[in-house]
């Protein structure tokens, strides 16, 4: 997702400082601060019984009462509008109207048309609380749908504040513009290679909507290399030789971002086919050390 580099400065990256752990309801995504921290404390333990094959490192597993907010040790607001540097429509709120656990172990992301005609949404972030470097970072996500809906599962790289965007680069783990219902698209962007000039691929259905269902939506992350995949099948891989001697700035850590925007320049706008609310359920985010 295209970025506006004056939106998101104010939160510089403390890592996990002041989280309680027994409020992560299964790992928590700020149990473990970096990747290549050791072990993996807090599991259930039929999860570290799993954990003998692929090692979980950190996890978002959405439980928690119908109508509660997301774990807020882990997930911070982005909130208000002007566009977010790609013309969107939404303004971003904390209100349970858009955003909330809905009781069967989802996180829901609620963009909505108010009586005024503006629209409503939400953008969650991990900022300043969780930051990986490096892993198979992966996400089970039921997307919206309808043109102008532009849903997104994305990372920035944490000196953000320190260097600004795009040099801090960026992951799009998985984006879908409405008018394109079977496809999604992986994308990098950093200096020399951001916003329409970004690194992409795309993953297509043959048959139905990307919104018909949940699907898993990853990247497998090493130094050097970033590959997309979908379900687990790989899309797309990027690597520095794909830059055209531009700077690779992905061997460091990254924080992650969860939103749906309305409107923007990529998507275009609503239109009367749009039908809302809109909303994008994610089942889990989960991270996982390389095979």
């Amino acid at each position: 997702m295209q970025h506006d580099d004056q939106q998101q400065t104010d939160h510089p990256d403390d890592g996990a400082v002041g989280i309680d752990r027994r409020r992560l309801l299964t790992l928590g995504l700020g149990a473990a601060a970096a990747l290549g921290a050791a072990g993996v404390a807090g599991l259930r333990p039929e999860a570290a019984h799993a954990a003998t094959g692929p090692t979980l490192l950190a996890a978002d597993e959405f439980d928690g009462p119908a109508g509660s907010a997301p774990n807020p040790d882990v997930w911070r607001y982005e909130l208000g509008g002007g566009g977010w540097g790609n013309g969107e429509l939404e303004v971003y709120t904390d209100s349970r109207r858009n955003s909330a656990l809905d009781g069967d172990g989802n996180l829901v992301i609620t963009a909505r048309r108010e009586a005024d005609g503006s629209y409503t949404s939400a953008r969650l972030t991990s900022q300043g609380t969780y930051s990986a470097q490096y892993g198979r970072i992966e996400a089970r996500i039921r997307i919206p749908r309808g043109q102008g809906i532009w849903p997104a599962f994305w990372m920035l790289g944490a000196d953000l504040p320190q260097v600004g965007w795009p040099a801090c680069g960026e992951i799009d783990v998985m984006e879908n513009i409405g008018r394109e219902p079977a496809a999604v698209h992986g994308t990098v962007h950093g200096p020399g290679y951001s916003g329409a000039e970004g690194i992409s691929g795309t993953a297509t259905l043959p048959s139905g909507a990307f919104a018909d269902d949940f699907h898993v939506y990853g990247v497998d992350w090493r130094p050097g290399s970033i590959s997309w995949t979908v379900d687990g099948a790989t899309y797309r891989t990027v690597t520095p030789a794909d830059l055209g001697g531009d700077r690779w700035v992905f061997d460091k850590p990254f924080f992650v971002v969860l939103n749906v925007a309305v409107g923007g320049g990529w998507p275009g706008s609503p239109n009367s086919s749009t039908q809302f609310p809109q909303q994008m359920t994610v089942d889990w985010l989960r991270v996982w050390q390389n095979a």
